[in-house]
């Protein structure tokens, strides 16, 4: 996919979004996610929140004119950068897209940097500790912590690492 494009979303991309985060949530009800609402919905709070909350950005992956995947960074104003939830559609999978998309967005904010994943997403786990590698090469950490009010739930991984360039934020 050499016509990889990697852009801020505008509320006019915000319907694309919408539709690429039922896909993200589908893919993560795999792993401990909630089934969707009586409606075929999914929660979608940080999807609202990307779009609208200060300290937040969506971003927009595309293939051409098609949508191939998104990603939410937050707390932009705060010491370390979170990349919240990040998708790319299956068609564009495996490869490389998902690494470029990782490293533009990073290389976009630089400072400290934390990603959460879940251990049982064994494909999410390659991919997050070689995003983490190829960034920060071995200066990077993984630690389990739980999941805020769900004790139900296995504790997420997250890796920190800080990216180069100028001064965060």
């Amino acid at each position: 996919m050499s016509d990889l494009s990697l852009r801020l979303a505008s509320p006019a991309d915000r319907p694309a979004v919408e539709r690429l985060w039922l896909m993200f949530r589908h893919d993560m009800s795999e792993f401990g996610g909630p089934l969707p609402n009586p409606d075929g919905t999914f929660r979608s709070d940080r999807l609202d929140h990307a779009f609208s909350r200060p300290g937040w950005a969506p971003y927009l992956l595309t293939s051409g004119d098609s949508p191939a995947g998104f990603a939410f960074v937050r707390a932009l104003d705060g010491p370390a950068r979170v990349l919240n939830s990040f998708f790319v559609v299956r068609g564009a999978r495996r490869n490389g897209v998902g690494l470029r998309a990782a490293q533009e967005i990073v290389a976009r904010h630089p400072g400290s940097w934390e990603i959460a994943f879940q251990d049982a997403n064994t494909a999410a786990v390659r991919f997050w500790r070689r995003v983490a590698t190829e960034i920060a090469g071995d200066a990077w950490t993984e630690e389990r912590r739980g999941v805020p009010d769900r004790p139900d739930l296995p504790p997420d991984v997250w890796i920190s690492f800080t990216a180069p360039g100028g001064s965060p934020g």
